[in-house]
């Protein structure tokens, strides 16, 4: 009998147990949640089943992203057509992220109140921007450092007239100048049409955008950052406000600019102003409040101002808290007065002024390119020497290269990928190989190698400045506030006479072609208050000048002298 009851009992614990087990619901399984790198891109699409008339004008979506210390960030989402919306965003932490959006339309639950996570990995190794994080303003104001201060030197190349090159045209491009040292692309997102003749918006009063025109250039300011070229873009290119009524009205120049920055801003841009001041008092207002509106409202890309050839507005911008950057155009044409301003104008003065801003020549002469005032194209000495003196006559920040048949994509031959002669490329792929570009990276080379970011424009470093009889011969001189470097750029002359006090202690000399790259050993004839150093050859040299003193002890008490048995501090 006891067998038999222990026989139900042990039935009764094994179907019982079965039927707990099916009939208790097992614990859900998690979602693995999105991985994004460090300073890589999250994303997040939301699909919108309401029908909007005009949706850029009809809703606003935003996210606030926390980080994993608590820190939060609000950026702008961006309608990507049909009904679909889409928010990008750039963690700078490792660790668990969240966000929640908020949209214009309180009713919309698919856009409003949409909460989400992800995790934020170690950063990447496969370009400057993974590695080192996106670009930003150092601390002094005078140059550019990625966000883990690494300093960050601005070589441009111009390819404004770019909007319909083909995407294999634009991956060759972008191949192209990062092998030949180029860091950044500066190109205009509007107006224009691509490939397929599409343009950015139809409309004036109320604009409509066409996010199928906005859809292809994402690619290319992802290629771009691959190539490890920091995406420079001139979002609305209008040129001089001499005609009001060609112009966008201003709030919807300001939608415009909101709506790229949403879409790019995750990436490694920088943005680059427009300001022609040939209309005073009228082009420059609009500017400061559409840079307000769009930029003044929490953490952004570099904004770097181009006034174009009108350099003076730069004065009127220089209380503007959203510009991080001053870029001027030193001009096509090099005219005696063209040379006479880039090597005694404002450029060389308004640098001391503050708030210290970064100050880069964006349009040195297009090589190749025949200016309205000049009767030839612009030789590669004419550029090679505006980049040098560019770099010299302001503290080193950095400069803009440009040529005929890049800027304006001069394609007059189809592309092909492998292509039967020289002759059968399109212009604008001949034109990537003009000596000038190919000896900007000599250029980085020679800044590349030393801390240019603490040069300092020093004119009293040149005894004898032949640019007074003639500005093309002027000799462009930088030194360290600490004068331990210093370098010299001499265009023409076979001599070059520099001040001894000038120099650093115990200098070593060295001479870089700055057509080549070869280097020489400097020699010099020394006397009482100058040193003469003779180029090796015709002019167009680099003179590099490092101190092989000590460095001197900082100012106050000295360090104790170290005993014999005493180790030093590691840390």
């Amino acid at each position: 009998m006891g067998s038999v009851w222990h026989l139900k009992l042990v039935v009764f614990l094994v179907v019982g147990g079965w039927y707990l087990a099916f009939a208790t619901p097992l614990p859900a399984v998690s979602k693995p949640l999105p991985l994004v790198a460090k300073w890589g891109r999250f994303e997040q699409a939301f699909h919108n089943p309401g029908n909007y008339t005009n949706p850029v004008q009809d809703v606003a979506l935003s996210a606030v992203f926390t980080s994993p210390l608590g820190e939060t960030m609000t950026v702008n989402g961006f309608w990507d057509g049909g009904n679909i919306w889409r928010v990008r965003f750039s963690p700078d932490q490792p660790g668990k992220w969240t966000f929640k959006t908020s949209c214009s339309d309180r009713t919309n639950t698919a856009l409003n109140n949409v909460t989400g996570e992800f995790l934020c990995t170690s950063a990447g190794v496969h370009s400057r921007f993974e590695l080192h994080g996106p670009v930003r303003v150092a601390r002094d104001g005078r140059h550019l450092e990625h966000l883990d201060r690494t300093p960050f030197l601005w070589l441009s190349d111009t390819v404004w007239g770019s909007l319909a090159a083909k995407p294999e045209e634009w991956n060759y491009y972008a191949q192209v100048r990062a092998y030949q040292k180029f860091s950044v692309a500066q190109w205009a997102a509007a107006p224009g049409r691509d490939l397929k003749g599409r343009a950015p918006w139809s409309g004036a009063k109320r604009i409509s955008i066409n996010p199928e025109y906005f859809k292809q250039l994402d690619a290319r300011v992802e290629l771009l950052n691959r190539a490890g070229l920091l995406s420079a873009i001139a979002p609305l290119r209008e040129g001089p406000a001499s005609n009001p009524a060609d112009a966008l009205p201003e709030d919807q120049a300001i939608l415009l600019l909101r709506y790229m920055v949403a879409r790019w801003g995750a990436n490694d841009v920088a943005w680059i102003m427009p300001c022609e001041g040939d209309a005073p008092g009228r082009n420059e207002e609009r500017c400061k409040r559409i840079g307000r509106a769009v930029f003044g409202g929490g953490s952004h890309a570099p904004v770097i101002l181009d006034p174009g050839e009108t350099y003076w507005v730069l004065d009127e911008f220089r209380r503007e808290p959203w510009v991080d950057l001053f870029g001027y155009e030193s001009g096509q044409g090099m005219t005696e007065d063209t040379m006479q301003w880039m090597v005694a104008g404002p450029v060389t003065r308004d640098w001391m002024k503050e708030p210290h801003r970064p100050i880069v020549n964006l349009a040195a002469p297009f090589e190749n390119e025949r200016a309205s005032q000049s009767p030839h194209r612009a030789t590669a000495f004419e550029v090679r020497r505006a980049i040098y003196w560019s770099l010299l006559n302001a503290p080193s920040a950095g400069v803009g290269y440009g040529s005929y048949g890049v800027w304006n994509w001069v394609a007059d031959n189809a592309f092909t990928a492998k292509p039967v002669s020289y002759n059968a490329l399109p212009m604008w792929q001949k034109c990537l190989f003009l000596p000038a570009a190919k000896q900007m990276a000599g250029v980085v080379a020679v800044f590349g190698g030393i801390d240019f970011w603490r040069l300092r424009p020093a004119p009293d470093l040149v005894a004898s400045q032949p640019g007074l009889a003639s500005p093309g011969r002027h000799v462009a001189a930088a030194r360290t506030e600490a004068g331990d470097l210093a370098l010299v750029y001499v265009p023409q002359e076979k001599t070059v006479e520099l001040a001894s006090d000038a120099l650093p202690p115990l200098p070593a000399a060295v001479w870089i072609n700055a057509r080549t790259g070869e280097r020489a050993q400097a020699r010099a004839a020394v006397r009482a208050k100058t040193c003469q150093f003779p180029t090796p050859g015709e002019g167009d040299w680099v003179l590099w000048l490092t101190s092989t003193a000590p460095p001197k002890p900082p100012p106050g008490k000295l360090n104790p002298p170290i005993a014999r048995n005493q180790s030093l501090s590691t840390r």
